[in-house]
């Protein structure tokens, strides 16, 4: 995946979902996954960005309580997002079990990536909190010389 400019999206205006949503998850989020590496960077701010494993715009609409339906798009691409909302996962917290598929006749077309995620907790003294939601997401099907199985760490943040 690629880095994505922060004013782009090719996401369809029918998948923006309203603030109105009754859904924590309806709506644009930030999102960027991690190489997974233990090391400490220290300093050196080139080796912390060189573990940003990609950088893109979550859509989600939430057509009912229980799916998801929705888009990832990053400069130059993009996978379809479908799949469900587990109503309690670990903890009593819903959690997202999202399948993103490549689109046909793109440079996308074949991929398969999965994700899982849940939302953050949210701190009740907190101040100035966003929604976030963290998760991990696997290379489903290899390509482009990735191999199947890879696993990275993510974050997305709910845009205002």
């Amino acid at each position: 995946m690629m880095p994505i400019d922060a004013q782009a999206s090719h996401a369809p205006a029918a998948l923006a979902a309203s603030k109105s949503s009754t859904s924590p998850f309806a709506g644009r989020w930030t999102y960027r996954s991690y190489v997974k590496d233990p090391a400490l960077v220290g300093d050196d701010a080139n080796r912390a960005l060189a573990l940003i494993f990609a950088e893109a715009v979550f859509t989600f609409e939430i057509p009912t309580s229980s799916t998801l339906k929705g888009t990832i798009e990053w400069t130059g691409g993009g996978l379809d997002l479908q799949e469900t909302i587990q109503p309690t996962g670990e903890g009593g917290a819903p959690v997202l079990e999202i399948v993103g598929t490549g689109r046909p006749a793109t440079s996308t077309a074949g991929w398969e990536y999965d994700y899982h995620a849940r939302l953050a907790y949210q701190w009740p003294a907190g101040v100035d909190q966003a929604p976030a939601l963290v998760g991990t997401v696997m290379r489903a099907k290899a390509h482009d010389g990735g191999e199947a199985g890879y696993v990275a760490s993510f974050i997305a943040v709910r845009q205002p």
